[in-house]
């Protein structure tokens, strides 16, 4: 990518409207564009740091044995009626319209009912099961307050992962499955010393739910910990009867906020019961699909990345979900060829700042865009048949051989 010829620019000046750091500085450094309160473009920049979350995620899925699928955005309400959540008491989320041909669409906040609708054309005996089918979507919630940037948007890019198993034990192997991918995800984004599997609500389904909890100054969520973190709970199940069952003292308890990455839910027969999921067993007999969910907000997590790692300066990205490796600034005429030349062996390694502006403005924007390696190449460096690497995360600035690069 060439600066020079990219329609993004970054700005100084921040949006007295966005109050959210990590929408502040996504948007001064070009990363995305606000179109209006919980929604937002991704540009260029922004879509390829969101594309390389997305395949760290994809490759643990496929890991687990999950087939990807992508299904519609537009939802048909006859699959909600039957599961009792087309009603907006029910669902307080809906964006819904009215169809020109008559009858009413809705734009899914979630896919259970539809993908589980879908599975009946497919599950019929033992011997179609299991089933592990996930997809990367947008998706869209009507909520009241969205103002924490893209940490609570009304449009979002989710990875939601569905199991369909034949009893609760094969739906408790592959649950456990899915917490160790969780957990290996969260570390590969840089995330792992800071988000914990954490107790919640399971709700009418299970005893409890889980969440991954990011701990984050701003997040939105309390949660509470005991003293090696082994230990940590939502705040919506601090009850005493759930401290006894998991061993645990209130006053052991630390609390803190955080940020929702993710969640899994053991989701019983509530969506396949009455949709008719069913299948015959080896046995005989009909018996009903055990199902569960796994949620992962991907735009999400980008913005939680940037609440953890931004610094005064700007942006700071960890090196496998950065849009580029290296930022390549060119100072000089003789600094100018070799830059040129360097770039165009490889064009993806490098977002290459080739605009008329002065050094001292590019070195603002590397820091600002996040960039990992800032790479300058001047007629001085080349004297010593070097480049000159500095660090984004920590500063440090070394002389590189050419040929090394």
């Amino acid at each position: 990518m060439r600066l020079s010829t990219s329609f993004t620019k970054t700005f100084r000046d921040i949006d007295s409207s966005e109050t959210a750091k990590n929408a502040q500085l996504l948007i001064r450094a070009g990363f995305i564009h606000k179109e209006m309160a919980g929604v937002y473009d991704f540009l260029p920049l922004g879509l390829r740091v969101l594309n390389n979350i997305t395949e760290i995620i994809r490759r643990h899925m496929n890991t687990l044995g999950a087939e990807e699928l992508s299904m519609t955005a537009l939802q048909n309400p006859e699959s909600w009626k039957k599961t009792g959540r087309w009603s907006d008491d029910a669902m307080d989320i809906w964006f819904k319209a009215d169809l020109n041909a008559g009858g009413e669409v809705s734009f899914a906040p979630t896919h259970e009912e539809p993908l589980t609708n879908l599975m009946t054309k497919f599950i019929h005996s033992y011997k179609d099961l299991p089933v592990y089918a996930y997809q990367f979507q947008t998706k869209f919630r009507n909520e009241l307050r969205a103002k924490s940037g893209i940490l609570r948007t009304r449009e979002f890019l989710m990875k939601d992962l569905y199991s369909f198993t034949t009893d609760e034990q094969s739906h408790q192997d592959f649950y456990k499955k899915v917490e160790q991918a969780y957990k290996d995800i969260f570390t590969e984004l840089g995330l792992g010393d800071c988000t914990y599997q954490t107790f919640a609500s399971g709700g009418a389904f299970s005893k409890y739910s889980h969440e991954f909890q990011t701990f984050l100054p701003v997040g939105e969520d309390t949660v509470y910990y005991n003293k090696d973190k082994s230990i940590v709970l939502n705040e919506e199940v601090l009850l005493p009867e759930v401290l006894e069952d998991l061993g645990v003292k209130r006053e052991e308890l630390e609390s803190t906020t955080a940020a929702e990455v993710g969640n899994i839910f053991t989701l019983k027969y509530k969506f396949s019961t009455p949709l008719h999921l069913d299948y015959a067993k080896k046995s005989g007999g009909i018996e009903t699909v055990f199902m569960g969910s796994y949620g992962i907000g991907v735009s999400r997590v980008m913005g939680v990345i940037v609440e953890k790692f931004a610094d005064k300066k700007g942006l700071v990205w960890p090196e496998n979900i950065a849009p580029y490796k290296y930022y390549l600034i060119p100072i000089g005429e003789k600094g100018t060829k070799a830059a040129e030349k360097l770039y165009k062996k490889d064009p993806d390694l490098y977002l290459y700042d080739d605009r008329d502006k002065k050094p001292g403005e590019k070195f603002a924007d590397a820091d600002l865009m996040g960039i990992p390696n800032r790479l300058v190449i001047s007629d001085k460096t080349l004297e010593k048949n070097s480049a000159e690497l500095t660090l984004r995360a920590s500063g440090e600035t070394s002389l590189i051989p050419l040929e090394k690069l």
